[in-house]
């Protein structure tokens, strides 16, 4: 049976209203036909790695995929990906294979130069991962690159809920709600499923996602960080959002209140 008629199947399943049916994503090469707007380049970046520290867990993959972009957030052009096992000098944990499906024959002898990394990001202005807080950490560590290039989050940028995406914001539970499925814990395919969503426009609002996002990103950010305060005052500061920083890259431990962190630098 040909895609065609598949997809007629599918049609008649969702008329019926007894059915929700999910597709396949199958990634674009263009959202838009060039028409004389400026771009800019961003990048799309997920990582799998052997845990949730960056001071001692490795990342094992790395993917990123770049796109053209306008002001406006449409998705132009999309270019060939970026898709690099790493072999972390350890055994790979069973609960990460268990949960990437990437076991140790296959990140063995592989390597990620950090010069190739460079040379990928060319001229990108911006990075997205969904769960930035997570993903820049290891990036910046394995890659100074990463350090000069403004970041966003397509997790806590976007106003999922307020939006209408009930069922949760990992980005399999929005693809879902966008209609589509993909091969979820490997990098690149995250990318692909990430750039899908941003393209959409939103529910409720009607705006594009990634629109959304890059009026977050360029927003004006503080980070506050409350050293010194006495004990007493832990839960009261912690109610209005402050969070323990342990000192990292040589900081002052203390409390720290994001607001909510670094937004996109430059005019994008």
């Amino acid at each position: 049976m040909d895609a065609t008629e598949l997809e007629r199947l599918a049609e008649i399943l969702e008329a019926s209203g007894r059915y929700r049916i999910l597709r396949r994503l199958e990634p674009r090469s263009a959202y838009h036909s060039p028409d004389g707007t400026g771009l800019h380049r961003g990048i799309f970046l997920d990582t799998e790695t052997t845990g949730l520290d960056p001071a001692r867990d490795e990342i094992i993959e790395l993917g990123m995929a770049p796109f053209d972009f306008s002001s406006d957030g449409r998705i132009f052009a999309v270019g060939e990906s970026f898709s690099r096992f790493r072999d972390p000098g350890r055994p790979v944990p069973a609960a990460v294979t268990a949960l990437t499906g990437i076991s140790d024959e296959m990140v063995a002898g592989r390597s990620i130069e950090p010069a190739e990394v460079t040379a990928f990001l060319g001229d990108a202005v911006l990075v997205v991962a969904h769960n930035a807080a997570f993903d820049r950490r290891f990036a910046e560590r394995f890659c100074d690159s990463f350090v000069r290039v403004a970041w966003a989050c397509s997790l806590t940028e976007i106003q999922w809920a307020a939006e209408g995406f009930s069922e949760g914001t990992r980005l399999s539970h929005l693809a879902a709600a966008c209609g589509f499925f993909h091969d979820g814990h490997r990098a690149v395919h995250d990318c692909h499923a990430g750039l899908e969503i941003l393209s959409r426009a939103l529910p409720r609002s009607g705006r594009r996602a990634l629109d959304v996002l890059l009026e977050s990103a360029r927003a004006p950010r503080w980070r506050i960080r409350a050293i010194g305060a006495p004990f007493e005052l832990r839960e009261i500061l912690k109610s209005h959002g402050y969070r323990w920083d342990p000192g990292e890259d040589g900081r002052d431990q203390g409390l720290v209140h994001r607001c909510p962190g670094r937004g996109a630098r430059g005019r994008t």
